[in-house]
């Protein structure tokens, strides 16, 4: 009997535990402008040429998952974004296939793949910036 009670009570309580929370995960599109304006005054960014690339680690972890989202975004209908996103996703890749993040000096590929994402960032921001958020 204490045993069918507490199934009863115990399967009660599921029902007021409250709203569901949203998945987690990465940010929707709605969130890439913001994530963007946040990048585009990091120090990585607005001055590649004179960081060490392995100080830019969590920077470059940090764009390297704009491009998903600006796909996302993009939904197929802006080829324009799509191009950017590929131009800083390749970017990214330089920089992590040179293995940049144990590189202390400034110079080299690894600086040069801080240029090239700079410059895909801002032509992504460009184009994000010049249409309306997504509902």
């Amino acid at each position: 009997m204490g045993g069918a009670v507490l199934v009863l009570v115990l399967s009660g309580c599921g029902n007021e535990a409250g709203p569901t929370p949203k998945q987690g995960g990465e940010p929707g599109p709605d969130a890439l402008p913001t994530k963007l304006d946040a990048l585009t005054v990091d120090q990585c960014f607005a001055s590649p040429q004179t960081q060490l690339p392995k100080g830019c680690e969590k920077y470059v972890t940090e764009v390297g998952n704009v491009p998903g989202a600006a796909r996302k975004r993009a939904d197929d209908r802006d080829p324009q974004l799509v191009a950017e996103a590929d131009k800083l996703e390749q970017a990214v890749k330089s920089f992590r296939g040179a293995s940049c993040t144990t590189v202390p000096t400034a110079g080299g590929p690894c600086t040069q793949a801080l240029v090239d994402i700079a410059a895909a960032l801002s032509g992504l921001k460009k184009q994000v910036d010049a249409r309306p958020t997504s509902g």
